[in-house]
């Protein structure tokens, strides 16, 4: 199994933005880290991101029939878009989601995801280290290691 990552709007300025909230690592550091993580569970692991809605609904459909896993942080589109949500409903293959900060405790808009209804699982707070349990997750589950 092969696992796909999509990251949302802004999530490529990790490091960058909002430091206090989502860390001083690189967007970079955390596609290097997310993939050598797959590798530790003999995974093959794309990452991508976009900041437009469609590219990001083209993404996940493109994992229709593959035999992959979806980790999505979809950023801002998570509490506002059903296009995502129905994709992630359509491809039919096991995701879960994915955010650095924890949105339980944000401002009152961002503690509702609309796709964590089509996610198995929620993986928050814990910066990188939500992505990395993610990715563990999965290969237990998934690729039984």
């Amino acid at each position: 199994m092969k696992i796909t990552v999509i990251n949302g709007p802004n999530i490529n300025l990790t490091g960058i933005r909002e430091k206090q909230i989502y860390g001083t690592g690189s967007y970079d550091d955390l596609c290097e880290g997310i993939i050598r993580r797959a590798a530790e569970h003999a995974m093959e692991c794309e990452v991508f991101q976009s900041n437009h809605e469609g590219d990001i609904i083209d993404r996940i459909q493109k994992c229709l029939g593959e035999d992959t896993a979806i980790i999505i942080n979809a950023g801002g589109y998570s509490h506002t878009s059903v296009a995502i949500l129905d994709a992630l409903r359509a491809v039919e293959v096991p995701c879960v989601e994915v955010h650095m900060s924890d949105i339980s405790s944000r401002e009152e808009f961002r503690r509702f995801t609309y796709t964590s209804l089509a996610c198995e699982k929620t993986f928050m707070g814990e910066g990188f280290e939500s992505y990395m349990k993610a990715v563990d997750y999965i290969s237990e589950k998934y690729n039984g290691k």
